[in-house]
């Protein structure tokens, strides 16, 4: 009982990191493109060559707490979509993938996941790097990204193939291009939550729509919002949920025609003091701006 007790305080602060997976067999990825962006250290790779998606989909995986901010602008000219991931320090990586049968995509890793300090060194472990995406941004303005709801009962459905937190995310990424198609994916599979609190995600399309994904008691949710923090929306009314103060800030400082810099300020109102990085993605530009530890004016600017 005790440990649950101290799983579920994380929850409520930050973002947890799951249970290592083993280090895949077969050759490393190819490096080439591996370059450090900052000391936090910040890394970037490109994923050349495909991966296998549904890795032991068929099998229960741990699930994780996290926490963290999202919002999405709903401007439809220039959609953006924008998170905080608030957890430890450790190395992070902005990995860009093009699988044969599916959507290209930038995402953001937490390499502790992996077990890795030094990807340079420890290319073996990045193999399964496409498969832990926490946020990320697809090449047809899709974007998603999750947060802790620890007081959810989101139920199973055991009939449909079981996938982790986490790989749902990268089911979505590759296979989905509208809010209405990433509700698709989560429909189609039971989402393993065993293990921490269950989690809610937030998506956005280059269209400027954007929903929250949550599970009650088996069935799967979309409610129409631009931001999520870490409560349950399902449930909930604007007066409730106004009485978070991040996700009061958020909504309140969504603006039209906001740019990136304008999000990332708003993310700068957010931010907790375990913040480890925050990235917009631009939904129909591609361009993806992050920044890692709170230096939100040491912003680094990437393409899709």
């Amino acid at each position: 009982m005790r440990l649950l007790a101290v799983v579920l305080l994380l929850g409520l602060v930050g973002c947890a990191a799951p249970t290592t997976p083993e280090v895949p067999e077969g050759p490393p990825p190819d490096l080439s493109s591996l370059r450090q962006l900052d000391d936090h250290p910040l890394w970037t790779m490109r994923f050349d060559g495909d991966y296998d998606r549904m890795k032991n989909v068929t099998q229960p995986t741990p699930a994780t707490p996290f926490g963290c901010s999202l919002f999405a602008t709903n401007d439809a000219a220039d959609p953006l979509f924008a998170r905080n991931f608030d957890w430890d320090p450790a190395p992070a990586m902005l990995l860009f993938t093009d699988p044969a049968d599916g959507y290209a995509s930038a995402s953001m890793v937490d390499l502790s996941y992996l077990g890795v300090t030094d990807p340079a060194a420890e290319a073996g472990k990045l193999a399964d790097a496409p498969l832990l995406p926490f946020d990320g941004m697809n090449e047809k303005g899709l974007a998603i990204g999750l947060a802790a709801v620890d007081d959810a009962e989101p139920g199973s459905r055991p009939d449909r193939p079981t996938v982790g937190s986490v790989r749902i995310i990268r089911l979505v990424l590759d296979t989905a291009a509208t809010v209405e198609e990433a509700l698709r994916v989560f429909q189609e599979h039971n989402i393993d939550f065993d293990g921490g609190p269950p989690l809610h995600y937030l998506v956005a399309d280059a269209t400027g729509k954007s929903a929250a994904i949550e599970l009650v008691d088996g069935e799967v949710i979309a409610l129409p919002t631009q931001a999520a923090v870490n409560f349950t929306l399902s449930g909930t009314d604007e007066t409730t949920r106004r009485a978070d103060n991040r996700y009061r800030t958020a909504t309140d400082g969504l603006a039209p025609g906001m740019d990136w810099r304008a999000a990332m300020d708003l993310l700068s109102e957010v931010q907790q003091g375990h913040t480890q990085w925050s990235v917009v993605y631009g939904l129909k530009t591609g361009s993806v701006h992050v920044a890692t530890g709170k230096r939100f004016d040491d912003v680094h600017e990437l393409k899709l």
